[in-house]
């Protein structure tokens, strides 16, 4: 009797929404299997990257990263895929300079606020502990509500707490109305924390980051050398999801801004919130009710040279070399802030050229009446960008981050970028992996113990899921050697 031969299967067609960090990592993780999946890519920009982009300054003579800098040694996602594709990060110390006058302090020398505020920030460090300890029911509390239930004074909420948490998350003017939980992981998760809690000046160190090489060369590079589409400039304007009629699975089919449809098995949102919802036609009940939970709002971007500007509004001491300087406003307003930095602390290329390149950022246009972008100098303007950010409020931790899983492939559908979680460039890179993931691409990393246990972490909160160990080990080393 003669051997049956089995059918080849059926490459699965897949479609990513976004060519940012999150749909890049997504379809370099697919295109590893190109024998199992189709993959393109749509991105309505001209060069993919998404917010962690590269713009020319200076009639063109330098080039600067914008919106994302860099990354902590934890971001071992970022580290790993730079490392994969002949990119070599630059150590950079993270200095920062926070408010004016007598109310400036710093992670690296003493002052007078940390002085007068001790005994709270020693007390703080209990509280924190005490949230770490009963994390799931501090996920629901807001931050400002507990320190003022706990009698923290104005002051240490709003010149030390607030500011901090707004730097590293990019938690806009939102930050009184985040979860008490995220900021407890601010100084205690052990794997993601950026600085130790000091219960003398609650930051004493100066941790060893590391700076991005030029963003959108990283990006360009990793879609040349993948297997999958990248389709630039080709915004989505709509897609609709349907069965097969042969029954049990469905197909999607998308819609460009240009009037072109092609028809996917699945499709990849790795772009925000809002734009699912505006080109979705047909969501669930329940995809159309969570994702409105995630909450975004419009901020300002200025490039910009005015060192009198900077001089004016925050505590610049060149010998010092900081690179984020962070400034709360006054009166009824002190719970909100503005912060810049110093391109030139982070990108070596500026330094060598003695630059001092600055972006400052204005949170939040409904509160455009506060911001002091119309004192910074026109002729001094080297670029300026609007923006949209979700915001880290204590909501996005009760009525989103639990709930997506329950999407997650609903009608062929996924949902990766750092807002289904929390906003950073490691949990993007995260998120993409784990979409890749659950549509049948092994986890590129599992050599890597943080690497591993973060993907871990994160696909057991986003997706409900597992990773699978695959029997015949991972193809990371093999897609390394192909690169």
């Amino acid at each position: 009797m003669g051997q049956v031969q089995a059918k080849p299967q059926r490459k699965k067609r897949v479609l990513v929404v976004g060519a940012g960090a999150a749909g890049t990592a997504c379809a370099w993780s697919l295109s590893r299997f190109p024998e199992r999946f189709d993959v393109e890519v749509w991105e309505a920009l001209p060069v993919p990257g998404g917010v962690a982009s590269s713009c020319s300054v200076k009639d063109g003579k330098h080039v600067i990263n914008d919106q994302v800098q860099g990354g902590a040694p934890s971001y071992r996602h970022n580290l790993r895929l730079l490392e994969m594709f002949g990119f070599k990060p630059t150590p950079v110390l993270m200095r920062i300079a926070f408010g004016v006058g007598d109310k400036q302090w710093t992670n690296h020398s003493a002052s007078e606020l940390t002085s007068r505020l001790q005994p709270e920030i020693r007390r703080f460090g209990l509280v924190i502990r005490w949230i770490k300890r009963l994390e799931p029911l501090f996920v629901f509390v807001p931050i400002d509500r507990l320190l003022r239930f706990l009698r923290f004074s104005d002051e240490f909420r709003y010149e030390m707490v607030f500011p901090l948490v707004a730097l590293f998350f990019g938690t806009g003017n939102q930050t009184p109305h985040v979860s008490a939980a995220v900021i407890a992981r601010v100084f205690l998760d052990p794997d993601l924390r950026l600085f130790d809690y000091c219960p003398k000046r609650l930051l004493n160190s100066v941790p060893e980051m590391f700076a991005f090489p030029v963003l959108e060369d990283i990006w360009t590079t990793i879609a040349r050398k993948s297997n999958f589409k990248l389709c630039c400039s080709r915004p989505l304007d709509k897609l609709r999801r349907q069965p097969r009629s042969n029954g049990n699975s469905g197909v999607v089919v998308a819609t460009d801004a240009s009037g072109v449809s092609e028809v996917f098995d699945e499709v990849v949102f790795a772009c925000d919130a809002e734009t699912v919802l505006r080109t979705m036609e047909n969501p669930t009940w329940l995809e159309r009710r969570l994702l409105r939970n995630v909450r975004y709002y419009t901020d300002f971007c200025l490039t910009h040279e005015d060192h009198d500007y900077m001089s004016r509004m925050y505590d610049v001491r060149p010998a010092q070399r900081d690179n984020y300087f962070v400034r709360t406003y006054s009166g009824r307003d002190r719970d909100k802030i503005e912060m810049s930095f110093n391109l030139s602390t982070y990108q070596p290329h500026l330094k060598e050229a003695g630059l001092d390149i600055y972006q400052t950022y204005y949170l939040d246009a409904q509160l455009r009446h506060l911001w002091s972008d119309g004192q910074v100098d026109s002729r001094k303007v080297l670029a300026s960008r609007w923006m949209r950010q979700f915001a880290h409020t204590w909501t996005h931790f009760a009525f989103w981050v639990p709930w997506v899983r329950f999407i997650q492939g609903t009608r062929s559908t996924w949902y990766c970028g750092s807002y289904t979680m929390v906003n950073t460039q490691e949990i993007a890179v995260i998120s993409g992996l784990a979409a890749a993931e659950r549509l049948g691409a092994d986890y590129p990393f599992p050599d890597d113990p943080l690497a591993a246990k973060q993907f871990d972490t994160y696909m057991a909160v986003v997706h409900g899921a597992r990773r699978r160990r695959p029997a015949g080990g991972s193809p990371a080393a093999a897609a390394t050697k192909e690169k």
